[in-house]
Parts: C-alpha cells; structure tokens; sequence
C-alpha cells in the first residue's frame, strides 16, 4: 500500500482511499521518479477502437515508452516491457495486453488509482529490474448501486456495484467482450476464422468489524485468435487476492494479501499437414504480510513475502518430437521502508529489501560449456533446493524543499529479478519464453541513481521538471550468435549474459487548470548491452534504444458538453541488426552479420484525436456520452518489423517494412447511471 494511504471513518476501517496527487505534491512527495495516477488523469487520451486503455496513457509519461505500434506493453528508462512488473492488487500481471496489445488487459470501469514508480521503488516492492507498477481494483459504492456500459466499434463493456448487508459491503462487477469475431463470420472468406478477447473483473470488500475489513479481487482475461485451420493461439491471465486489513492502533493498521496470478500460453500451427504446438505458462501463489505504523509526520512500513513459483519456459510437439523444459522456485522477502520527515524542509526515504530465492528440484537441471553445449545433466527431488540466491536490495530517496514551490530530489535504488522472458525478435508478444533464474541463469541485478528539480507556479496552474538518471544492469541476457526463439528446448542454451546500461535526460511541463490543460514531456535517453561472445564484446545498442521521445498531449473543454483531446508522440528508430552481406552454401544464401543493432528503423509519430459529447439527464443523474476519435490522424505507417527478403535470382537483398495500422476513426457510446 502506498505511503499517502489513510483510513477515513474517523475510528473505523470502512474505507481505504489513495489520495490525489496535487501539483504542489508532485514537487513536496518524498519518491522520486514516482507517478500518482488517479483513474480521471489517466482517462484522457483519445480512444483507439473506443476504448479509453489505461496502459497506453501511462506511456505517454516522461521517461515512458511504447513497445510498439498500438501495444499495451510499455518501457521505463532503458528497461524492457519483460522487466516491468504490474501488480493488480498484488497479483501480478504478466500479460497487460489483449489481441497481442491492441486492448489494454485492464477494464478501466474495474480500476480506481494506479502507481508507476520508475526512479526510487519502495522496498515494499521487488521483482523487477526496470519499473513497477502498481494498480488498486475498485471497490464497490457501500451508498447506491451503480452501473454503466460502453458499446464500440469492436467490443463492448458493462459493469454495476453497489452495496449490500445495508452498507457493510459492497461488490462491483465489469465484463467486456470483443465482437469482431461475430462480424468475420457473416464474410463467407472469413468465417472461419476466431478473433475475440473477453474479460471479467469482479471485486467484493467486506466491513467485519471496526477494525478489521476483508475483500476478494478477482480478474480473469481470455484470448483466442484463428487463422482456418492453419494457425491457432490462445492466451489467459488470471489474478485473484484475498486480502484482510486490520487497524491495530489509531496510526497503525496490517494486510495480509494471498494472492495467486496464472499466465498460460497455446499456438498450434498446420504446416503442409504437420501439426506443431507451443505452450508455455507461470503459476504463482503468494503470501504477503505488511505492517503500517505512523508516529507523528514519520510512516514506517515493514513486511514479509513467501512466493511459490511454476514456469514451463516452453512444451512443443512437432510430429513425434515431444520436448518441455519447467522449472519451479521459492522466493522469500523481508523488507522495511521509513519516510521521514525532518522540519518542512528535509524529507527522507529509506528502505531495505532482503531477497532469498531457492531454484526447486523436480525437473531437470544441466550443465553447459562455452558454446552452450550441454556437459552434465542432473535432477534433484521435488522441493529439494538445486542453488540459493540471495541479494540485499537498499533504496534511498531524498527532497530538498527550496521554497513551496521548489525542490530537489535525488534516489538510489537496487533491485532484483529473478523471471527472465526471451522474446521473438524484438517485440513483446503473448508468446514470449520465460524462465527462472536457476543454476545457470543468475538474478538480474540493477542499480539507479536518479536526481530532478521540480517547480509548481504559486497558484499551481503550471508545474515542471527535469530529472536525470543513470542506470546499470548485471546479468542481462541476449541471443547467442545464430540462436533464434526456438533453436532450443533449454533456455540457457540459447543465450548469454552481460551488463547493460541506460542513462538519460527527463523533462516535462504541465498545465493544470483552465479550459485547456494537458503537458509536454522530452526524454533524451541512450540503453546499451555489453557480453562477452556478441559483437565483440563492445558495447551496442539495445533493441529498446530510443534516442529521443517527444509526448504532447492536450485537451480543451471546448463547451458544457463538448470535450475535445490530442496527443502526438515522436519516438527516434528502434535498433535492429542488419545483415552486412552475404554468401552461398550449397545452393543456399547465408546473411552475415557482423554486428548487433547497428541499424535504425525510421522514427515513429503519430497524431490521435478525440472528441466526447456528454449530458446528464437532471431527474435520473444518467450520464450519456459519444465518444469520436481518430487514431493514426495522418495516416502514418510506422515501421513495426523490418526484415529482409531476396530477388527470385538471389542477386539482390532488400529491406521491407511492415506495418501495422493507417488512420483508424472510431465511435463510442457510453451511458453510466
């Protein structure tokens, strides 16, 4: 729970609210490089298919990025999307998209707040190497009931909550469905073919007592895309936390949270009649136990968390070849985190992160020499530990208040990651591999330093910053030369590991108040890879490198009933390796590539545009919207892979580009009650 939590209803725990950043919080808020989102402020950017999608309002941040073209998944400061982790009250996510990130996983109508913490993280926090974030369900209204829906061009929402047990409850309830597949199947060429997404959030919170409340968050989403019978892939996450909150004093309260978060993955695929099939997925059970105790303007936070870990890296099938590598691990942590006040001058935050991790027994474990050959193989029993891992993980972060308006910030933070994801190519996509830090495989560790001066105008109508950053990374991993995604069952064969690092610039400026608000925020940012056996071992640009990253984002209150909102985002060309030459083998052509991303694809921007008519009807308070927008407003096609293709005579190599979208103008009609 974050720092700014209080519980309200004076001597009972009716209610847990997160409060609204301010401007002038933003400047005097102990945590740097942290964003306080409340669900109003992430609701603003224009919506792509008539969705108004969480993540890709995140990605419009100082310091943030999209993967790619239309994606869900996002990168914080040279980190890639696979060293974020997302928590969906407590549960991880591993999957924040749907129809390969096209949708947000999330149904906004189910969130109330989120956290993105991309400098200094909380020692509450571990897991990943890059950024956290952290989202809060929404509970139900304990008043009156209350519902709402929205109908696209390609889904459809719903949700309703109130209370019950005469307000001592409360339950809330939001399903959304894709439709698209209704539609292919009216299109004789399509109709056999599936594309849909579905999802279901539910949450019920529950008033024991004056001092004690439980609730239940559930969310489950699901994924299915067929191409006849040719290619089939499925997908689905599941979350679900029981928590209990217990106020053991008048400034100090517990959670207990158990929690477990399931990631499955299937692809089939028909190739002239041979049947292939990858599957792969992550199963976690948590428990997680955190102390809260406020003296005076001091808030010390101190707790304990024991995770249970199964992950298939992969399982295929292709013809009679049967092949799967799985692996499991106990992961503990024990953690305390102090924020200090010392006069209105001087706040403090520091905390310490203990983290054990156990590989597990049960399943096959090897050896492998320098060129990734296996030279020893061993199995110990189930739950017996195969190697321990332990790091200490300290975070500092510091305000300076200059005046009321001005400050200085600086943090350090460590952090550990002990799930690696290798991906094909270089995009995210639902069927990336992952595996556990394990014998081979070490921990991901990463080191930040990061310093800013932040500014709020007296009446806070404007607020700015500029923070910069320095980060490095140990034990990240890359392909080996002439290994792809699939070349081998065991993950660790296919890879090596280095260091990396990423440095850069933040800069943003907002507008808070008046018909017309919105900001502008500048990231000069390089992210680099060095391991020994690739390129050299020289530095080279990682795939994620993105030299330079412009948002606009703008929105005008144009009438009582008209909204309109604009964004436009520049990024600088994704890195991407290209073949030098080439040369014949036996009737064959062999591209030759001497070196690692050492090419660009062209830069990215796009321009989005909405605008949203709304009224409320006097007598029933019902809330009537139609939402219309623009995506892709110029009609741009940014590059989404480039890869190589050969004349028929084999004579000449040229690049071409694929794309995924052109303008896309979409409506929306929305009615809450």
């Amino acid at each position: 729970m974050p720092a700014d939590t209080v519980v309200t209803r004076n001597d009972t725990i009716r209610e847990i609210v997160v409060t609204a950043q301010s401007p002038r919080q933003r400047v005097s808020d102990v945590q740097v490089g942290a964003e306080q989102l409340e669900l109003d402020d992430l609701r603003i950017t224009p919506a792509l298919f008539g969705e108004n999608d969480i993540m890709r309002s995140i990605q419009l941040l100082a310091g943030v990025k999209s993967e790619s073209e239309a994606s869900s998944s996002f990168q914080v400061r040279g980190g890639t999307s696979v060293q974020n982790q997302v928590l969906y009250d407590d549960a991880p996510v591993y999957n924040v998209g749907h129809l390969a990130g096209l949708f947000s996983a999330f149904n906004d109508a189910s969130l109330s707040a989120a956290t993105l913490y991309k400098g200094m993280i909380p020692a509450a926090f571990g897991g990943a190497s890059s950024a956290v974030l952290d989202v809060n369900a929404k509970s139900g209204n304990r008043d009156a009931w209350h519902g709402g829906g929205t109908i696209g061009l390609l889904a459809a929402k719903a949700s309703i909550d109130g209370p019950f047990d005469g307000g001592r409850g409360s339950v809330l309830v939001a399903a959304r469905r894709s439709y698209l597949d209704l539609f292919m199947k009216l299109i004789p060429d399509f109709k056999d073919n599936t594309l849909n997404f579905h999802d279901i959030n539910a949450k019920v919170d529950y008033v024991l007592g004056s001092r004690d409340r439980v609730s239940l968050t559930f969310f489950t989403g699901y994924d299915n895309i067929r191409l006849e019978d040719m290619m089939g892939m499925k997908w689905t996450n599941l979350a679900s936390t029981l928590r209990w909150t217990h106020r053991t004093g008048t400034h100090s309260h517990s959670q207990t949270s158990l929690y477990y978060s399931g990631y499955n993955t299937e692809n089939g695929i028909d190739l002239l009649g041979m049947e292939q099939s990858f599957t792969g997925h992550i199963r976690q059970v948590g428990l997680r136990q955190n102390f809260h105790i406020q003296t005076g303007s001091h808030i010390v936070e101190t707790g304990l968390q024991t995770t249970l870990l199964d992950v298939k890296s992969a399982e295929w099938q292709i013809v009679n070849n049967h092949q799967k590598e799985k692996r499991r691990s106990w992961d503990n942590n024990i953690w305390i985190n102090a924020n200090l006040n010392f006069g209105q001058w001087l706040k403090l935050a520091a905390g310490l992160r203990l983290d054990s991790y156990s590989a597990l027994g049960g399943t096959m474990y090897y050896g492998i020499d320098e060129e990734g050959e296996i030279i020893r193989l061993y199995k110990k029993k189930s739950n017996e530990i195969v190697k321990t891992w332990v790091n200490l993980e300290p975070r500092l972060s510091a305000t300076l208040l200059l005046s009321p308006s001005v400050s200085i910030k600086a943090g350090y933070t460590r952090t550990t990651q002990n799930i690696h994801a290798l991906r094909n190519q270089s995009l995210s996509t639902p069927f990336d591999r992952y595996a556990l830090t394990s014998n081979i495989l070490k921990p991901e560790i990463a080191d930040q330093i990061s310093a800013g001066v932040f500014a709020v105008t007296p009446d806070e109508m404007y607020d700015m910053s500029i923070e910069a950053y320095w980060r490095t990374i140990s034990n990240v991993a890359d392909y080996r030369d002439g290994k792809t995604f699939s070349s081998e069952i065991e993950i660790e064969r296919l890879i090596l590991a280095g260091k990396g690092r990423g440095y850069g610039i933040e800069t943003s400026i907002r507008k808070n108040k008046g018909r017309l608000t919105g900001w502008l925020s500048y990231t000069l940012a390089w992210s680099k890879t060095r391991i020994d056996g690739i390129n050299g071992g020289r530095w080279y640009d990682a795939n994620n490198d993105r030299r330079h990253d412009i948002n606009i984002v703008c929105m005008y209150q144009a009438s009582k009933r008209w909204k309109v909102a604009a964004t436009w985002v520049y990024n600088s060309g994704q890195a991407f390796t290209a073949p030098y030459g080439k040369y014949e083998i036996i009737d064959n052509w062999v591209y030759y590539y001497p070196e690692r991303n050492s090419y660009r694809a062209p830069a990215y921007h796009r321009m989005d545009l909405s605008a949203t008519w709304s009224k409320r009807t006097p007598k029933t308070g019902t809330l009537s919207q139609w939402t219309f927008s623009i995506y892709n407003a110029y009609n741009r096609y940014n590059a989404l892979l480039i890869d190589f293709e050969d004349s028929s005579d084999g004579a000449r190599t040229k690049a071409k580009q694929y794309s995924l979208f052109g303008i896309l103008p979409s409506v929306a009609y929305s009615v809450y009650f």
